[in-house]
């Protein structure tokens, strides 16, 4: 008698892969001013100056803060735009 072979099918897994969202993370850097990184949430995400000042504060202590999240179109168009305006970002599936 043979043990029963495991096929992982690989087609499923990709399909859920694309049905994930996707998270931006902002990370810190020795460069850009606390202030400006706050100004720059408010600009590009219309957070509300508190809600800018926490992810600031967020990335400036834990080293990083997710600031979006959704489809992966939407998520590569917001780490250009804050490259765009010089701050460190990247993404990664949501868990």
């Amino acid at each position: 008698m043979t043990a029963p072979v495991i096929v992982e099918n690989r087609e499923t897994e990709s399909v859920d892969d694309l049905s994930r969202p996707w998270k931006v993370i902002v990370w810190d850097d020795p460069i850009n001013l606390m202030s400006y990184v706050a100004f720059v949430f408010r600009k590009l995400f219309g957070f509300s100056e508190e809600k800018a000042h926490r992810l600031m504060m967020e990335v400036h202590q834990d080293g990083k803060a997710v600031v979006s999240s959704g489809p992966q179109e939407k998520a590569e168009m917001d780490v250009f735009r804050l490259h765009e305006h010089g701050l460190w970002a990247t993404m990664e599936h949501d868990s």
